[in-house]
């Protein structure tokens, strides 16, 4: 191309037109396109076009890769509606044509509260949903599963994990389409990322695509609902846009397999949203079906936020697991567990913020009966504490 610098402009439009004069006289198509002169023209323009091609074949073969997953996976993501039956605030009213008469209170009414909440994902033909436990948290509501069909059914039992923000639904259904559970293990970062849900309640089967950002990520998410919060350990990063009732639908990866659980975004942020990886979602399944259809995880009754060492040095405490909510009558309440305090080893083991180490991680391997040694830091002394492992109940 840095030749073309140096030849003479003049020179260029006299050979052009010395050509176009030629080839106007030629007569044999034939010989015309053998030529070495026309093999040129014709090879400089096909040249110029094939950039342009090639780039409308590539964005064609995207989207299509995308429009054929949205098609195959919108049978199986559902729509997940809260039903609750709430009391109005009572009034006080007066008598309009007597003003000097006694107050009168109205008791308020009882209405009954419908809405759609959150998304989740079909796994078997006969009925088995997964998605959020914080979608599904008020043991008080009744709630409703809408499929993409717009048929609507009534959620018979739900199975809360007290140890993963997942919960199963079941739905008396027959002939329904699952979805392909993938292997998060092998999520590389930049692959194709997309989410389905029903984003704010009411956008149903809203799709959004991007890439995994991230992977291996911690964080603590909560639900202004709930009122606590929850440390998530491991879970995947993405830039595909996340909202609020996208909560337990699908994170799907560019052969339509279930890669995660869309579950949190961070609110000072743009475009960062976080996914339970699948994986988590397949040993659930399998624990659940091995306990006949039920759970029985053991668990020792505190919440927690884990300390790294910045943190640590920076309030001149140890690192560890800091109690902050001790329930009572729990197990770690009966063992002397208290607010405030730190735990830094489990059974010999430290416990490191940064290295994922969690308390919830070790609990996850322990069974109900087992007990766990605890090394706990309080007011500057270390402390040995045995607490004996009880199954969660709701």
């Amino acid at each position: 191309m840095k030749l073309l610098k140096f030849i003479n402009i003049k020179a260029i439009l006299l050979l052009a037109s010395v050509c176009i004069l030629l080839l106007s006289f030629l007569k044999d198509t034939e010989y015309v396109k053998s030529s070495p002169l026309a093999k040129l023209f014709v090879t400089r323009s096909n040249s110029q076009e094939t950039p342009e091609i090639t780039e409308t074949q590539k964005i064609v073969s995207e989207e299509s890769i995308v429009i054929d997953i949205v098609e195959r996976s919108l049978p199986s993501v559902v729509t997940i509606g809260i039903s609750k039956k709430t009391q109005t605030q009572g009034s006080i009213e007066i008598d309009p044509n007597n003003p000097f008469s006694p107050f009168r209170r109205v008791e308020g009414e009882e209405k009954t509260i419908e809405q759609n909440i959150g998304s989740g994902f079909i796994i078997s033909k006969d009925g088995i949903i997964i998605t959020n436990k914080h979608v599904v948290f008020d043991t008080k509501a009744s709630y409703t599963v809408l499929t993409d069909g717009k048929e609507e059914y009534d959620v018979t039992k739900i199975y809360r994990d007290p140890l993963n923000d997942l919960a199963i639904l079941k739905i008396e259904a027959t002939d329904l389409v699952p979805l392909a559970l993938g292997d998060s293990s092998k999520l590389k970062l930049g692959q194709l990322a997309i989410a389905i849900g029903t984003p704010l309640g009411e956008f149903q089967n809203t799709i959004t695509t991007g890439i995994v950002s991230g992977l291996g990520r911690g964080i603590t998410a909560g639900s202004p609902f709930q009122g606590f919060v929850e440390e998530l350990s491991n879970v995947i990063q993405t830039d595909a846009a996340i909202s609020p009732g996208n909560s337990g639908g699908p994170l799907l990866n560019s052969s339509g397999q279930v890669v995660g659980v869309n579950t949190a975004i961070a609110g000072d942020g743009q475009n960062i949203g976080f996914a339970i990886p699948v994986n988590v979602v397949k040993e659930l399944i399998s624990t659940f079906e091995s306990q006949g259809g039920t759970f029985e995880r053991p668990y020792i009754g505190v919440r927690y936020n884990m300390v790294d060492k910045r943190t640590a040095m920076l309030n001149e405490v140890v690192e560890g697991a800091f109690i902050e909510t001790v329930i009572k009558d729990s197990p770690a309440d009966l063992a002397g567990v208290k607010e405030e305090d730190i735990i830094t080893r489990v059974d010999g083991k430290k416990l490191d913020g940064e290295n994922e180490q969690s308390l919830a991680k070790i609990i996850l391997n322990k069974k109900v009966g087992d007990t766990m040694d605890l090394d706990v830091w309080r007011d500057g002394k270390v402390l040995q504490i045995t607490i004996t492992l009880e199954a969660f109940s709701e």
